[in-house]
């Protein structure tokens, strides 16, 4: 069973700042007149515990609301709506409601997210990824409620946390891809700023290819959304470059269909002379002309798990301090040799 910590109070940022608790609650309602010099005491005191004030007044305030804070990166592709989907399915009978917030991958927005969230004092919180900032992290080991991290187990974790092995999935990739007889390979993908799960599943995949004594060939970075059009361009590009590869590595399907479109138009031989492959899984694939491989990362699953955690109602009695850790399913499609 997880220890969850007692939730910080004013009490504790009176003490560590030596002031008292009345100047800590005007410091932090930006209230009444307080000095310059005593007002950054008492923030930096809250901040380096951790401390986040209760917006919930009256007789409401020593008690917790049933919303689940949900932390998300993007919503610019399908990957983490059918997170969400999965994580209100769970919680559709038991009382909570899922509130969402997205950092766009920003460290920094994160923790504005994350601040708020606590500050309504929820019933739980999920959170996607395991690399927080050190001000993020001190907020979530001190909430004081059930927190899940998501979509990642490569780590240290917080509490407890649902995903797959992003370096186990790149590496499960790469040797399916030597074992078809392709070595003259390139990476396309995210520039992978905040992306950590992307960086890992490239670094799983490098340290394979290089058990083998295989390196990338070329590789090809965009920053921005996923989506076809990128995947297009990145292909054309990385192909005019390097007309001798064999093998193209997309971090997600949606770049990885678009190059897919642009090399069926250019009437290349897939997956004889070219093979291909994505991450995801996403739905998307059904409707190319063909399938494209790619990478299952039991989004619907973790989403379920985690939500079942948060709402006390696992199958397996999890409640928290574990690391479920699921196994990422190969999809060979029809671009794999």
């Amino acid at each position: 069973m997880a220890d969850l910590r007692r939730p910080l109070t004013l009490r504790d940022v009176s003490e560590a700042s030596g002031v008292s608790e009345m100047t800590v609650s005007r410091v932090l309602r930006n209230r009444g007149d307080v000095s310059p010099a005593t007002r950054e005491r008492v923030l930096e005191a809250a901040k380096t515990l951790g401390y986040v004030p209760n917006k919930i007044a009256g007789a409401l305030a020593s008690q917790r609301v049933n919303l689940v804070g949900v932390v998300i990166p993007s919503l610019s592709n399908m990957v983490f709506p059918e997170v969400l989907g999965a994580i209100s399915a769970v919680l559709e009978d038991t009382g909570l409601q899922p509130v969402f917030g997205v950092t766009g991958y920003a460290p920094e927005k994160e923790e504005t997210v994350i601040y708020e969230m606590l500050s309504w004092r929820p019933s739980g919180l999920i959170v996607a990824g395991l690399e927080h900032s050190d001000v993020a992290r001190i907020m979530l080991e001190n909430a004081g409620v059930p927190v899940v991290e998501v979509m990642d187990t490569d780590g240290p974790v917080i509490d407890t946390a649902v995903g797959i092995s992003h370096v186990r999935a790149g590496r499960m990739m790469a040797e399916t891809i030597l074992a078809a007889g392709y070595r003259r390979i390139g990476f396309l993908g995210t520039r992978m700023t905040g992306d950590h799960r992307a960086r890992k599943r490239l670094e799983g995949f490098e340290a394979a290819l290089s058990e083998a004594g295989v390196t990338l060939a070329d590789r090809e970075f965009y920053e921005g959304g996923s989506a076809l059009a990128k995947g297009r361009e990145m292909t054309a590009a990385m192909l005019a470059r390097s007309p001798d590869l064999d093998f193209l590595y997309y971090s997600n399907d949606m770049i990885g269909a678009g190059g897919l479109l642009y090399c069926m138009e250019q009437g290349i031989d897939i997956p004889g002379r070219l093979g291909l492959a994505g991450f995801n899984n996403v739905d998307l694939l059904d409707g190319l002309p063909m399938r494209l491989a790619t990478m299952d990362s039991c989004r619907s699953e973790i989403g379920r798990q985690a939500a079942a955690i948060v709402a006390g109602r696992h199958p397996e009695g999890i409640i928290g301090g574990e690391v479920v850790a699921l196994t990422p399913k190969l999809a060979r499609g029809d671009t794999i040799r």
